[in-house]
């Protein structure tokens, strides 16, 4: 099974979360509620969709069993679930997966975090460094390769891991060159991450840099999976900000950053820094170029935040959204994952139309690329 794109096509991302909160959205009531994960997943596959990633923090609800309820409610949308190697034996994590994975038919994919922050990973008991948390991935994924893939008991003697007879009698429904496996998506642009997304990634995922900053990432992943004898698949992340004109698309943003700034001084936070996540300094050099760059990517939420998580932004009309899009599709992007402020309706509203006018636009670019190949050739 695969659930990788062809040269014509594209993909769409989703992101879940147990109640609604974003950065103009202050969390309210208890950590989960049901009903609207429940409306939430099934929004994100009657808008089309592909995938919907649930997250993890290390306060949040368990973002595993959060996609098996989320599979539960839904038919045909894939998942993406977030996962910090280091807290779960790499034995064990592979079992569940797999189990996982039978369970909702073949639509799991896991995106691996090493951990962009100290303080962060300390609430969960790690206190490894940031660059020996990537070595520790390293390790984790081939121990989860060697639990998929093996047919009989193995030792694993490594410098985070021992295992004696590891083995699992579960296996992934999905499979990668005729063996068991579940897709891997994996970020972070430090030199330690992109050892690691070459050599392990099926996907790689960039939060929303610029279009110089992106081409220079996937430059360098490339580079590092060709040293691998491997190819390596895109997604970049996105906050569209979308209205029926241009003039009400920035005013909309005008009026969400507003709102972010009112929230964070009623919570009490401060801008603060980028921690120890190289993708985090990535997004505010892009802000210091100002909070429009290029043709329509907005960093004010980035700056405003300190480049926590996926921040930047998309504004305009659909068709414009759409378009520029399909500027990162051109660099080798062939997945989007895109959310809003205002999380359950923009996920329905992208379906309306910047999902399917992306997909034409790309369609479209495509057979334009094919029939110029046909014409050099005769």
């Amino acid at each position: 099974m695969s659930h990788t794109p062809t040269d014509d096509q594209v993909q769409f991302i989703g992101m879940i979360q147990t109640q609604k909160v974003s950065e103009t959205h202050a969390p309210r009531g208890p950590a989960i509620d049901r009903d609207y994960v429940r409306a939430f997943a099934q929004a994100h596959e009657q808008a089309g969709f592909d995938r919907i990633l649930v997250p993890h923090h290390s306060t949040s609800p368990d973002a595993t069993l959060t996609v098996a309820y989320a599979a539960t409610v839904t038919e045909r949308i894939h998942f993406m679930l977030a996962h910090r190697p280091g807290f779960v034996a790499p034995t064990l994590a592979a079992r569940q997966f797999a189990t996982l994975d039978q369970y909702t038919g073949g639509r799991l994919a896991v995106h691996y975090i090493s951990g962009g922050s100290d303080e962060e990973q300390r609430r969960d008991g790690d206190w490894l460094n940031h660059d020996q948390r990537y070595a520790r991935t390293d390790e984790y994924l081939e121990v989860l390769r060697k639990v998929w893939t093996s047919e009989r008991p193995f030792h694993h003697h490594g410098d985070h891991y021992q295992a004696e007879n590891a083995f699992s009698e579960v296996k992934p429904v999905q499979t990668q060159d005729g063996l068991p496996h579940v897709p891997v998506y994996f970020g972070g642009a430090s030199e330690a991450a992109l050892k690691v997304a070459g050599k392990h990634a099926d996907v790689y995922a960039l939060w929303g840099e610029t279009l110089d900053q992106a081409r220079d990432l996937t430059t360098r992943v490339r580079a590092e999976a060709a040293r691998h004898g491997r190819q390596v698949n895109f997604s970049v992340s996105f906050r569209p900000v979308l209205a029926e004109t241009e003039a009400a698309a920035w005013a909309r943003a005008d009026r969400i950053l507003e709102e972010t700034r009112r929230l964070r001084v009623v919570a009490g936070y401060s801008r603060g820094g980028p921690q120890q996540s190289e993708g985090a300094r990535r997004l505010l050099a892009a802000a210091d170029q100002g909070p429009r760059v290029d043709k329509r990517l907005w960093t004010a939420i980035a700056q405003e935040t300190g480049g926590r998580s996926n921040s930047t932004g998309l504004v305009g009309t659909p068709e414009q959204v759409a378009e520029a899009l399909l500027d990162y599709w051109e660099l080798g992007v062939t997945t989007f994952l895109i959310r809003g402020f205002d999380p359950l309706e923009d996920a329905l509203d992208y379906g309306r139309e910047l999902i399917p006018r992306t997909r034409a636009l790309v369609a479209e670019r495509a057979a334009a690329r094919r029939t110029e190949a046909q014409r050099r050739v005769a």
